[in-house]
């Protein structure tokens, strides 16, 4: 579904990513590791469009979208689920996923769509007139998943789903995640949490100073003495 090749971003003339490459398998999960600084959200908003890129390439489900706008990846099935979750404060649940399904591709099966969410999130049906502002965090990272839904992706990218969460809601969310990949989605999620990220993904890729210094198959990558050492205290 995803392949990166060589890819190099940054910001001015601070260069964050040095030839980064990687894959995604369709209908998977597959784990970003890394540090905080280790550039896995630089490389999340340059799939999705935010950051262009300086070199390398972009390849989703065979089609390259390296200089596409944001706009037009949402439309090729790519939605980012940011870091910080991002919600519309001032507006309430049933607006904030109003605007996840504004685009062309998003509009096809819109009704039928949102009650999916509701039903994946009933906490979010509870309070759909509620502004998202005054919502908890767990609800708000659930209302930023099921508005990045509803634009209709094949491609869902997280960033820290779980930061700054309650345990317990930690492991809704993972039980969330682990859903949707049973669907089908095809799921790309940057996670500080290395033992859940393991346990989740299929594949994963360690992120030090901008480049891939790992990959391989979670099951390996949760027996290698640099991960168990680095990330698991181990």
């Amino acid at each position: 579904m995803l392949e990166i090749s060589n890819l190099e971003a940054g910001y001015g003339h601070v260069r964050i990513l040095h030839g980064v490459s990687l894959d995604a398998p369709k209908g998977r999960i597959t784990a970003l590791l890394g540090a905080n600084g280790a550039g896995k959200t630089t490389l999340m908003r340059s799939i999705a469009g935010l950051l262009p890129p300086i070199a390398g390439r972009i390849m989703v489900a065979g089609t390259d979208i390296t200089r596409l706008s944001p706009n037009e990846r949402v439309e090729r099935g790519i939605a980012l689920v940011p870091e910080g979750r991002l919600v519309f404060p001032g507006l309430n649940v049933a607006e904030n996923l109003r605007l996840g399904g504004i685009t062309r591709r998003g509009r096809s099966g819109f009704s039928e769509r949102l009650e999916e969410m509701y039903a994946l999130f009933p906490r979010l049906a509870e309070r759909s007139r509620q502004s998202a502002g005054t919502l908890s965090g767990g609800e708000q990272q659930m209302l930023a998943i099921a508005r990045g839904l509803m634009s209709r992706p094949e491609l869902l990218l997280l960033d820290e789903p779980t930061l700054g969460l309650a345990p317990a809601m930690c492991s809704t969310i993972y039980r969330t995640v682990a859903d949707l990949a049973a669907r089908g989605f095809t799921i790309l999620m940057a996670e500080q949490n290395v033992p859940q990220a393991l346990a989740l993904a299929a594949t994963g890729h360690v992120m030090e100073n901008g480049r891939i210094v790992l990959s391989d198959a979670t099951a390996a990558l949760s027996q290698d003495p640099r991960v168990r050492s680095a990330y698991m205290g181990i």
